[in-house]
């Protein structure tokens, strides 16, 4: 069974909430190159959790709360078209939005992100909030889960998964909506992000705006390839929510 929390009133949450798996998709609001709209991150995390919702809720309780279109986003303000929170609050208000879940009456809460800025921030949130409430809550980016079968089913190029407004993101963002991908789509032969240092964090002041706000080649992207992207996303989200909710305390 598959629901939206928003469409449930308090009694329906109430007797739902102790044997459901609640899922928290977490976006962003934030320039994506001179060709994507900025909800990018927003509508493709939305749209993924309803579509693996609607597979993994053949077998589990799955309750999609609704999406947060905000993320920790400062490094893209330079180029404007960004609303973002800091790191700090950004952080302060996923732990206080899964501690609601909790009180709500929530044992698996699952925040799925879909902004790279998210990410070591919705891990900490949910580290803290098991340190003093008895529940289980993980946190994952959708591309993270599938990376592996985004290689070996869709023929993902791993230097460009998932990248920022590259071939990857307008691709999904081409089979989700077209009319907000721009018909000129830039062309870039290298990827620098590809060149980044995989065994630790390498951050360079002005790097975002030395690549103009995108990483690979947009001029790449085709909707079939989104269509099927985010086909296996979906099934490996799905699977990964449906091992979560069999794990006991």
């Amino acid at each position: 069974m598959m629901k939206r929390f928003a469409e449930l009133n308090r009694e329906e949450l109430r007797e739902l909430a102790p044997q459901s798996m609640v899922v928290l998709p977490i976006g962003a609001t934030e320039q994506h190159g001179p060709h994507l709209a900025t909800g990018m991150d927003y509508f493709t995390v939305e749209s993924i959790a309803l579509e693996a919702a609607a597979i993994a809720g053949q077998g589990i309780s799955v309750i999609v709360a609704p999406a947060l279109p905000y993320g920790s986003s400062h490094h893209h303000l330079v180029f404007g078209g960004t609303l973002s929170f800091t790191t700090e609050t950004y952080r302060r208000m996923l732990y206080e939005l899964v501690e609601c879940l909790v009180i709500d009456g929530f044992k698996r809460i699952f925040l799925l992100n879909g902004h790279g800025g998210n990410q070591e921030l919705m891990q900490l949130a949910v580290r803290d909030i098991v340190l003093t409430h008895p529940v289980r809550a993980a946190a994952g980016s959708y591309w993270n889960i599938a990376r592996q079968d985004l290689i070996e089913k869709a023929g993902a190029e791993p230097s460009r998964l998932p990248g920022h407004a590259g071939e990857f993101e307008t691709s999904v963002m081409l089979s989700l909506n077209p009319a907000l991908v721009s018909k000129d789509l830039p062309h870039r032969d290298t990827n620098p992000a590809a060149k980044l240092p995989s065994t630790y964090r390498d951050e360079r002041h002005g790097f975002w705006k030395d690549i103009n706000g995108h990483t690979d080649s947009p001029d790449l992207a085709t909707a079939e390839k989104g269509a099927l992207y985010r086909k296996v996303i979906a099934e490996a989200v799905a699977k990964a929510w449906v091992e979560f909710a069999a794990t006991t305390s």
